[in-house]
């Protein structure tokens, strides 16, 4: 064969689109909100450092008496400048949740393997995060609304006869749509019967059943379907030489405009008037209003230009073919908008037909929602577009390039935007999207581009990724409500005790030690936390927004506060320090206040699990929390026995332990009083 090339390489229409998906990758709306914590965490950790530094110096002069007493033994001040410095850095080490990104690895990867059985495959882990924070998400119709099973239930003819069964077509009509469905397709063809193709033509396929022609005309010429011509044409030549036609397949509006004459039962060519047309067209829009799609199909007696002709085509019938809305779509589509995602419906389908579809899904329920045609789109400018996003329900007549810029409008108006694709032309807005969802169905570089492919092209599955991304954001928030209290109690406590006289409230070890326990072990407590339907009730985060909310913020002041004032209680109360037996070195109640530390942190993880005053609720959903916060105070109870002096710990009594854990269950009680003010 000899092929000359018009375009190559970028100037080709997949070499464009592979340019489009080169982009750099897109920071997620999480990565950002953890990027601005992290900055304001540093912030924090750096000048609590610096502070508690320059007032450990302070106290040490104050204790000398006077500056000239402290500098006057150099090898002194040495010695506690470097111990200051020392407990700085730790105090830096400590303030940083470096935890944070094993958690969200833990817990990325742990709801990965559940959306395994939910048929959702995770390509990239951005994909996820991002699901939860979902604005806006442009879907497709067929196969993840509807059922994709398309099933042609009648054929209308030029007369406005309509015919159920294709055995009742008359011979002509039954010979030219046999042409239609083998000869003007892209499928292959083999032994008279397609292999493969796309789900409307396996749905005429069936309509012809094991209906076949003795002898096919040879196909001579071939322009295939596309969505901006929206029909397709084979230029054949008869078996007994006679002159070559065109068959020609496609949307009815597009093809009925140069439509002049229909085949009537006795096989001849009979004028198609305006007013059949009229008519016919009006049984259209009525099988339209019931879901109903259609597909011309059409003749033309001649050799045409590669485009449609004006005028002079000859109509065999049109075919009516429907696909049902996926029951459990619609609840899904429910749950997806009472959770404050805008479901916007993509379709190639006429607007009558889609208009019906998205009722039966549930999408167009105000007089505010708006649906386009892709003509309708591309004739308004893009602050037109913005105008009325927020109201669009349903595009009808969609491009591939109308994907990609409703994307791209969304994410100007700073909404986090989803999109969901199967072809070639759909993998530049997949890629474009904050998160591409492609269909398990679609071609392979669609779900290249995109981060998640939903395996059974089923909108449940899509509502299952949102709840997943919910869950991870939630686990997110909670470890790091968890994780700032203990960091903020931590800096207080070491910074006030200098101007109290308190020396070395927590010690550097001790420090590590609770800074090792509640990054590492609290992050594989967290991770496990389960999906809980009660997300998708909730209004989905902004991507401006901070990630710690003033809920989140009040929790960590009130309970750090707290365990702050009860480490003052230990070291300054003398009826707290009379609770432990008597020593010299207070042996016994630094040891108290150290597993009293550790026990309210451990209290405080089951306080930020729920908002509620339930603190058990749904535990049993993630078992994986009892065993590590019950391994943290083996841990803590066992050190006790072998610390020493490394920890700056002695064994206690049945009292003393009855009083550590007394002040470490006390921490529930505040945070419980707490959510009962804020909640009134």
């Amino acid at each position: 064969a000899v092929m000359q090339a018009v375009k190559i390489g970028d100037n080709s229409v997949y070499g464009q689109l592979t340019q489009e998906l080169k982009d750099d990758e897109r920071n997620s709306p999480l990565k950002l909100k953890l990027k601005g914590l992290a900055e304001q965490i540093s912030k924090f950790g750096y000048a609590g450092g610096v502070l508690i530094a320059v007032a450990v110096m302070l106290h040490k002069i104050y204790l000398a008496g006077s500056f000239a007493a402290y500098f006057a033994d150099m090898t002194t001040v040495i010695a506690d400048l470097v111990q200051a410095v020392i407990l700085a850095i730790i105090i830096i080490v400590m303030a940083v949740p470096e935890g944070l990104p094993l958690m969200i690895a833990i817990v990325s990867s742990l709801n990965m393997r559940k959306m395994l059985h939910d048929h959702v495959l995770v390509r990239k882990l951005v994909g996820i995060e991002t699901a939860g924070s979902l604005n806006l998400l442009f879907t497709d119709k067929t196969g993840t609304i509807t059922k994709g099973q398309l099933e042609v239930v009648r054929f209308l003819t030029g007369d406005l006869q309509e015919i159920t069964d294709f055995t009742s077509l008359p011979a002509r009509l039954k010979e030219l749509t046999c042409q239609q469905i083998l000869i003007n397709t892209s499928s292959t063809v083999t032994d008279g019967k397609i292999v493969g193709g796309n789900m409307t033509e396996a749905a005429l396929n069936n309509y012809v059943g094991t209906y076949r022609l003795p002898q096919l005309p040879q196909r001579q010429r071939f322009i295939p379907f596309n969505s901006a011509n929206k029909y397709s044409w084979a230029q054949v030549a008869p078996a007994d030489g006679g002159a070559a036609y065109c068959l020609i397949k496609g949307a009815p509006e597009k093809l009925l405009q140069a439509t002049d004459w229909y085949w009537s039962k006795d096989g001849s060519r009979l004028p198609l008037t305006d007013e059949m047309k009229a008519a016919l067209d009006n049984r259209m829009l009525e099988l339209a209003g019931q879901a109903i799609r259609m597909l011309a199909l059409c003749t033309y007696e001649g050799v045409p230009a590669d485009n449609l002709p004006d005028k002079g085509l000859t109509l065999a019938g049109v075919v009516a073919i429907r696909d049902d809305v996926r029951p459990e779509a619609v609840e899904a589509i429910k749950a997806v908008q009472q959770a404050g995602v805008q479901v916007v419906m993509i379709t190639g389908d006429r607007k009558e037909t889609a208009v019906a579809i998205a009722k039966d899904a549930g999408l167009l329920q105000s007089a505010e929602d708006v649906v386009w045609t892709s003509d309708e789109l591309a004739q308004m400018s893009d602050d037109e577009v913005k105008a009325k996003l927020t109201h669009l329900r349903v595009v009808a007549r969609a491009l591939p390039m109308d994907k990609s810029r409703l994307v791209r409008l969304a994410q100007e108006l700073n909404l986090v935007t989803g999109m969901t694709g199967d072809g070639v032309n759909d993998s530049p807005a997949l890629k474009k999207a904050d998160v591409g969802f492609a269909m398990g169905s679609g071609t392979e570089v669609a779900k290249e581009a995109g981060d998640i492919v939903i395996m059974d092209d089923n909108f449940l599955s899509i509502k299952q990724a949102i709840l997943y991304g919910r869950t991870i954001y939630n686990s997110i928030c909670k470890f790091i409500v968890f994780q700032l209290t203990i960091n903020f109690s931590a800096v207080a406590i070491n910074f006030i005790a200098p101007f109290i006289n308190i020396d070395e409230p927590l010690t550097i070890t001790q420090i590590l030690w609770i800074n090792l326990v509640m990054d590492t072990l609290a992050a594989l407590a967290f991770g496990g936390e389960p999906a809980l339907a009660q997300y998708l009730r909730e209004a989905p985060k902004r991507r401006s927004a901070p990630l710690v909310s003033q809920k989140m913020l009040t929790s960590v002041i009130v309970s750090g506060l707290y365990m702050t004032i009860v480490g003052i209680a230990f070291y300054k109360s003398a009826w707290v320090d009379h609770l432990f037996r008597d020593a010299d070195n207070h042996i016994y109640t630094y040891t108290g206040f150290f597993c009293a530390y550790i026990f309210m942190a451990v209290a405080n993880g089951f306080n930020v699990r729920t908002d509620g005053l339930n603190l058990l609720k749904n535990i049993s959903l993630n078992k994986g929390f009892l065993q590590v916060m019950a391994l943290i105070v083996a841990i803590q109870v066992l050190l006790t026995f072998v610390g020493g002096r490394v920890l700056r710990t002695t064994a206690l009594n049945a009292h003393e332990w009855g009083v550590v854990v007394l002040f470490g269950a006390s921490i529930i009680v505040v945070d419980l009083l707490r959510k009962l003010i804020s909640s009134r």
